[in-house]
C-alpha cells in the first residue's frame, strides 16, 4: 500500500505542478490582447502573435498534462489493485525513461535560448526581435516548471528504489 501511496502523491504533486503552465499560458495571452489593443510602436505591435501562440503553446502544453496526470491517480489505484508486482516495475521503468528524458529537456532548451538571443543581437527587425524574446520568455518558464518536475520524479524514482529493497 506505500507504493500506491507514493504514486499517488508523486501524481498529485504533477496535477498541481502542471498547473503553471496553465497561468503563466493565460499570462501570455492576456499580453497578446494587451500589445493587440495597447501597442502603439511597431515592437509592441509585434509582440502580438508571439504571446498568443507562446500562450496557446503552454495552454496545450498544460491541459494535457493536467488530464494525464489527473486520470494517471484513478489508473494507478486499478493497477496496483490488479498487479502490484506489474504495476511497481511498470512504474520504475516510466520513472527512468522520463529521467532520460529530462537530460534532453535540459540541453535542448538553453541551446534554444542561446539561438534566440542571438538573433536578438543579429536581426533587428520587431518581428524577430518580438518573437526571439518572447520564444526565450517561453522557455524559460517551461525550464522553470520542468525544473520542479525533474527533480519530484528524481525523488519519486529513489523512493520507488527504496520500497524494492523493503520487498
Amino acid at each position: 500500500m506505500e507504493l500506491l501511496k507514493l504514486a499517488t502523491e508523486w501524481a498529485k504533486a504533477e496535477v498541481f505542478s502542471t498547473r503553471f503552465f496553465i497561468f503563466f499560458a493565460i499570462g501570455f495571452l492576456i499580453a497578446s490582447v494587451g500589445f493587440w489593443q495597447l501597442g502603439k510602436t511597431d515592437l509592441a505591435k509585434a509582440y502580438v502573435i508571439p504571446t498568443l501562440v507562446a500562450g496557446l503553446m503552454l495552454m496545450t502544453i498544460g491541459i494535457g498534462l493536467f488530464s494525464t496526470n489527473k486520470s494517471r491517480i484513478t489508473q494507478f489505484e486499478k493497477a496496483f489493485n490488479s498487479n502490484a508486482t506489474a504495476f511497481y516495475q511498470s512504474e520504475i521503468e516510466r520513472s527512468e525513461s522520463t529521467l532520460k528524458e529530462y537530460t534532453v529537456v535540459f540541453k535542448v532548451i538553453p541551446i534554444l535560448i542561446i539561438i534566440a538571443a542571438l538573433l536578438i543581437l543579429f536581426v533587428n527587425t520587431p518581428t524577430w526581435r518580438a518573437i526571439s524574446i518572447t520564444t526565450i520568455a517561453m522557455l524559460i518558464v517551461i525550464l522553470l516548471v520542468d525544473g520542479t518536475a525533474h527533480s519530484r520524479i528524481e525523488v519519486y524514482h529513489k523512493e520507488l528504489k527504496l520500497v524494492e529493497m523493503k520487498k
